[in-house]
């Protein structure tokens, strides 16, 4: 993970992603009690996949490499929609 981090030009941020990361899907399973919760975390991993596309589309990645976070993000944003709607 730290090699693609550096990859990536990232390797300052690295930490506070994967923390970002791992709070999104804490927040994903207390929203199922707290619906605030749920939607804020929700966005927050739909914004974070979306960045991380980017990142794979800037550095030439193949889809296939991204094509997880592509998955996530589209899941975290039906889970958005849904939870707002």
């Amino acid at each position: 993970m730290q090699d693609e981090f550096k990859r990536f030009g990232l390797e300052k941020f690295g930490f506070t992603i994967i923390l970002l990361e791992i709070l999104g899907a804490i927040g994903l399973l207390v929203g199922l009690k707290f619906i605030f919760i749920e939607v804020i975390s929700s966005a927050g991993l739909t914004l974070l996949m979306f960045a991380g596309i980017i990142v794979r589309i800037m550095v030439k990645d193949k889809i296939r490499i991204f094509l997880p976070a592509l998955i996530l993000m589209i899941l975290n944003g039906y889970i958005f929609w849904a939870t707002i709607k």
